[in-house]
């Protein structure tokens, strides 16, 4: 991977965990480097990029305190997801919101213009990029 991509992948990773970005700018930045997708692992602590060659980059993050609900709430991700879209919910707290809504994870495919977020049990909520 070569080293800009590398920083540019780093550099969004690290803002949007301060909460000093939102997700509009996190997939700019990314498609600037023509990541495909991303994957995060809210249980194992880490964020998995994806590039067109195959080339994958994995970036740890600290595993939250609070223990992830076990029970699925789509309705409960999709009022974190909003309130993200609206700007009032950075990434912070849109991982606390989403880990108590029982999401264990999700996969954002910038590519495809969509994000896929998983309960413990196979659950899905898949939501579209607004136009």
């Amino acid at each position: 991977m070569q080293t800009h991509i590398r920083q540019v992948i780093q550099n969004t990773f690290d803002a949007s965990n301060e909460g000093s970005i939102h997700f509009g700018q996190v997939v700019g930045q990314l498609l600037a480097v023509h990541v495909e997708s991303y994957h995060v692992d809210y249980r194992a602590g880490r964020s998995t990029y994806y590039l067109p060659d195959g080339t994958t980059l994995d970036l740890p993050f600290p595993v939250a305190d609070e223990t992830m609900a076990d029970a699925f709430d789509a309705a409960a991700v999709r009022a974190a997801i909003q309130g993200a879209q609206q700007g009032q919910v950075m990434y912070p707290e849109f991982k606390r919101l989403s880990q108590r809504a029982g999401c264990i994870g999700y996969t954002v495919w910038l590519t495809g213009r969509h994000v896929s977020y998983h309960g413990r049990r196979g659950e899905t909520h898949v939501e579209r990029f607004p136009d």
